[in-house]
């Protein structure tokens, strides 16, 4: 049996609801508060978002408003990567191996069942492959693991799945890992809005707009959570979240910046997402590489992190961090020169480049702390150097449609604010999906770059790290697609009486099950 709701922080408008939390904030001043509201129900685990998720949909796992429920939530892949080691461990396959060049064998685990209540087996495996991967849904997923890899699966018989690619893929086993499994009986033609899973948690009720409430599956092959239930909540204001935590009304609260006055509950981690500017560079003035390079050194990256961040980064030059395989040492942040900057958009002038033309910045509201100042800052910076750019702040399913393949028409040059988190670490999740021609997220690429990577793609060991770092430097120096801002940290909030080590994943996908009661 569920408890009944909490009620929202305040029933009056945004201001007012965020004043009346600062005053509870000042009030306690910043001592622990008794846990009223998430204490009221122990049962019951409390975690408040930034936005909520625009679908459930399992194939569109690797997007973080999504994954950080869905994934290991409820549904689960074949294999999971530990963060820590970068090893894969067992979840729904007990074990896999290669038996040819391009073939792997996947051994399932048995008396796993769905939400529903059906058996898992091969041939759900094999669905939930071809689904994601071939299907004509046009899952996230399948453009930013697989590019243009062409993989078919097959059952043996019914604890046994075959996985064939068509050219020899040496970390398969690592792509399938982001491949959440679903029933047969799922639609195999439409994303899902609630899917039905393996996972510790199943979908109680969806109220859109207000919350999402988990509860735990009975029948879980696995060890039970400590929670009976989850209850996922969200509000854009990082201030709110982090009182929401320090009064009671919130466990878990995620995505906040230093600012946001979340004080001994506040958590700091590294993680895996590398913030930066995507550059329409196929459309003009953005087609002339000099005016690529002038919007990097305009931006000035370690003004960014040490201010608008708060010091929660790190100047970077490249998508890829340390610790990834590909991640080249050698490529630094660019220099903030402004005089530089102003000389090439001048010099771009002269040769008869449109750098008069309008550019917009496409932000996305609440992708990380202050992510509207942060543009702000960018522009100004763009406009100092000489160029004529607006910002267009968008929430996360407008921002969507700019962010996959196909693109809006008619949007004219833009600048994408974007977040990329490579949290499989390999370098071929980065590259191909986000630098490759036809990559799902990509609006530019050449023939020199896409060698490059389809060479480091068929490579293993230290040949496969050398070819990924040699074409990360041949994006930086020839290409220069992007405008690469920071390596960035995270804060969450926990609530006293709550258990959580955050790792470099917890930015993308939070199970549930590592979340306990303190004490």
């Amino acid at each position: 049996m569920t408890s009944p709701l909490h009620p929202p922080v305040s029933t009056g408008p945004p201001g007012r609801r965020a004043a009346a939390l600062a005053v509870v904030v000042l009030l306690t001043g910043g001592c622990t508060v008794a846990n009223s509201g998430a204490a009221a129900d122990a049962g019951t685990v409390q975690i408040v978002l930034p936005e909520e998720p625009p679908t459930l949909e399992p194939c569109d796992a690797s997007l973080t408003a999504t994954g950080r429920v869905v994934r290991s939530n409820i549904t689960e892949p074949l294999a999971e990567r530990v963060p820590e080691t970068g090893e894969l461990e067992p979840k729904l396959a007990t074990g896999w191996k290669r038996t040819s060049p391009t073939t792997w064998r996947f051994t399932l685990r048995k008396g796993v069942t769905f939400h529903d209540g059906t058996a898992f087996t091969a041939k759900d495996a094999a669905f939930s492959i071809d689904r994601t991967l071939d299907s004509g849904i046009e899952c996230n997923v399948d453009g930013y693991v697989f590019g243009d890899s062409r993989i078919t699966a097959s059952a043996v018989d019914a604890t046994t799945v075959e996985v064939t690619s068509k050219e020899p893929d040496p970390i398969l086993p690592l792509r399938l890992s982001f491949v959440e499994m679903v029933p047969t009986s799922t639609d195999a033609d439409s994303r899902v809005r609630e899917p039905v899973g393996t996972g510790p948690y199943r979908i109680e009720k969806w109220n859109q707009g207000i919350n999402l409430r988990l509860a735990q599956y009975g029948s879980y092959w696995g060890k039970a959570p400590d929670y009976k239930t989850a209850l996922y909540t969200w509000r854009a204001e990082g201030s709110v979240r982090a009182a929401m935590v320090s009064s009671g009304e919130a466990d878990v609260a995620v995505g906040l910046a230093p600012a946001d006055g979340a004080g001994d509950h506040a958590v700091e981690y590294p993680n895996n997402e590398t913030s930066y500017l995507r550059m329409d560079a196929d459309k003009p003035p953005l087609d002339d590489i000099r005016v690529r390079k002038a919007i990097n050194y305009a931006i000035d990256k370690k003004g960014l992190v040490a201010s608008v961040f708060a010091g929660l980064g790190k100047p970077a030059g490249q998508l890829v961090p340390d610790g990834v395989t590909g991640y080249n040492p050698d490529i630094k942040s660019w220099p903030h020169d402004m005089k530089r900057a102003k000389s090439l958009i001048a010099a771009a002038r002269a040769d008869g480049v449109p750098v008069d033309t309008k550019i917009t910045i496409i932000g996305r509201n609440g992708i990380y702390p202050k992510a509207a100042e942060t543009m702000e800052v960018v522009q100004n910076e763009l406009r100092e150097a000489g160029l004529d750019v607006k910002v267009k702040m968008l929430d996360v399913n407008a921002w969507t449609e700019y962010l996959l393949r196909p693109f809006p028409k008619d949007a004219g040059p833009t600048l994408l604010q974007a977040q990329h988190g490579n949290q499989a670490g390999d370098a071929a999740f980065t590259m191909e999906q986000i630098y490759g021609s036809k990559g799902a997220q990509s609006s530019y690429g050449t023939p020199g770059l896409d060698r490059r990577i389809q060479r480091a793609e068929h490579a293993a060991g230290r040949e496969r790290q050398a070819r990924f770092a040699e074409a990360l430097a041949y994006q930086s120096k020839k290409v220069v697609r992007d405008a690469v801002l920071a390596h960035m940290k995270s804060i969450i909030a926990l609530a006293p009486d709550v258990s959580y080590k955050p790792d470099s994943a917890s930015g993308d996908e939070m199970h549930l099950a590592e979340i306990h009661p303190a004490g």
